[in-house]
């Protein structure tokens, strides 16, 4: 993608104002299989400018849906004129954000073409696979996506950046039925950052997973009802993740801290046991690239790991330039936007509780009554930190050693209490990126954790 007028000196910012301006091509590509049929097929492209200007407190936004300089000078002006306009009849009379450190950053990620003939023979394959080795399924889908997005940004204070990111999946779904006809589902989803050609060459490499998630469908069909009430139980990693990100992720975005979410009342307080600490990282986690890094975020702030929680107390939140300044914190680059038309918002990115030291097999056997909770389908939670989680996959424990597996459930509690009676913490972390959060944009973002031993309320049946 041509940078431009985004890159010309002809470009002047106020001095007096903060001044971000974008250009984007956003595009995804994708194809779904079910039973063999092919039911999606879907090719779709992106691409404008927007500008933003804060000034006195108040920000003004403009987009438009063209790539062209006489686009680039439009939304500039109108921003400018729309935060003039606010500043004057809201007039909050705050000064300008601070400084950041500036500099450059330019992707060395490639984004490459793939056609959809490619995408739909890979499905085939493992659709074909599937059917002809597992004839009692009730029914199989395949899906295959990647989606991408290139940001040409230029700002009046900080990094300007050429930012790529792409990550492409297959998700498996396998379906049976329980033997009194309840509907039973599993999925798994393959892949991670990066281009469909760079994550996938051959189909096969996937069968022993595909295998291994059918014999979780086969050992779920034959499960049972979990007992109702308090129990302790080990969380998977996943489980983790999804705690980390919904329960807690949320309730600490600055935003949502000064719309009165339980954190803002929690800062330098424990809020869980002295095993755990969480961090948002942005692009290196454990030594190695975090799932979906992040190194400029869209208010051309670096980015950096954001701690929230170290040994058990609340010590940050995450936060946008102007947050920070609220909150006398240091930006870590979670302002994020999803299409060239959006406004960057505080995003989580990549948001893990960090690995303890005991074994997951020490924390099953630790456990004389419980459950082993494994994967989630889907969860909700809110800014007090109460959350449920759907839990698609797990199994009984009994004196120690795994039962039999459990037809779906949940799990509910308030994140902050459930935490404080978290007493094992396994030395492995498990990611998700797959999925997308929403609030009101989706994102990309990876979440994940290792397993711990903890208290929570399970449902029944």
């Amino acid at each position: 993608m041509n940078s431009s007028i985004l890159n010309s000196k002809d470009i002047n910012f106020a001095s007096e104002c903060h001044t971000e301006l974008r250009k984007q091509f956003s595009r995804s590509r994708g194809v779904t299989l079910v039973n063999g049929n092919l039911t999606g097929n879907a090719r779709s492209d992106g691409s404008g400018v927007s500008a933003r200007v804060y000034k006195n407190g108040t920000y003004g936004f403009s987009s438009m849906a063209e790539v062209s300089d006489d686009a680039v000078r439009a939304v500039l002006k109108a921003a400018t004129e729309n935060a003039e306009f606010m500043s004057k009849h809201i007039n909050k009379g705050k000064p300008n954000l601070p400084s950041v450190e500036c500099g450059k950053y330019i992707s060395t990620t490639p984004i490459n073409e793939t056609e959809q003939r490619v995408y739909i023979d890979f499905a085939r394959e493992i659709d074909n696979y599937i059917s002809k080795k597992y004839k009692d399924l009730k029914s199989r889908t395949v899906a295959i996506r990647e989606d991408s997005s290139e940001k040409i940004l230029r700002v009046s204070n900080g990094f300007d950046a050429h930012t790529k990111f792409i990550r492409s999946y297959v998700y498996v779904f396998l379906n049976s039925e329980t033997p009194d006809g309840k509907p039973v589902e599993l999925f798994k989803a393959f892949g991670g950052f990066g281009g469909f050609n760079s994550n996938f060459n051959n189909p096969a490499d996937l069968y022993p997973e595909i295998d291994a998630l059918y014999e979780k469908v086969m050992q779920k069909r034959e499960g049972v009802y979990a007992e109702a009430g308090e129990k302790t139980v080990v969380l998977g990693g996943i489980m983790t993740g999804m705690l980390a990100h919904e329960a807690v992720g949320h309730t600490v975005e600055a935003d949502l801290v000064l719309g009165g979410s339980v954190a803002g009342h929690n800062l330098g307080k424990q809020v869980a046991s002295e095993l755990v600490s969480l961090t948002d990282f942005a692009n290196h986690a454990f030594g190695k690239d975090a799932p979906l890094p992040v190194y400029v975020d869209d208010e051309g702030v670096q980015a950096v790991d954001a701690k929230i929680i170290e040994n058990g107390i609340l010590v940050g939140y995450m936060n946008n330039r102007e947050t920070a300044q609220h909150f006398g914190m240091t930006p870590c680059g979670n302002a994020r936007a999803f299409s060239y038309s959006d406004e960057p918002l505080i995003r989580m990115r990549n948001t893990a509780v960090l690995p303890g030291k005991d074994k997951l097999a020490d924390l099953i056997a630790s456990v004389e009554d419980g459950y082993y909770l494994i994967d989630s389908g889907n969860g909700q939670a809110d800014t007090t930190g109460e959350f449920m989680f759907g839990v698609s996959m797990g199994y009984e424990i009994k004196n120690g050693k795994l039962g039999r597996a459990l037809l779906d459930t949940t799990i509910s509690g308030v994140a902050f209490d459930m935490l404080k009676t978290v007493d094992m913490v396994s030395d492995e972390v498990v990611w998700s990126s797959s999925g997308y959060c929403g609030k009101k944009q989706p994102m990309p973002v990876g979440m994940g954790g290792p397993a711990v031993r903890c208290k929570v309320m399970i449902g029944g049946r």
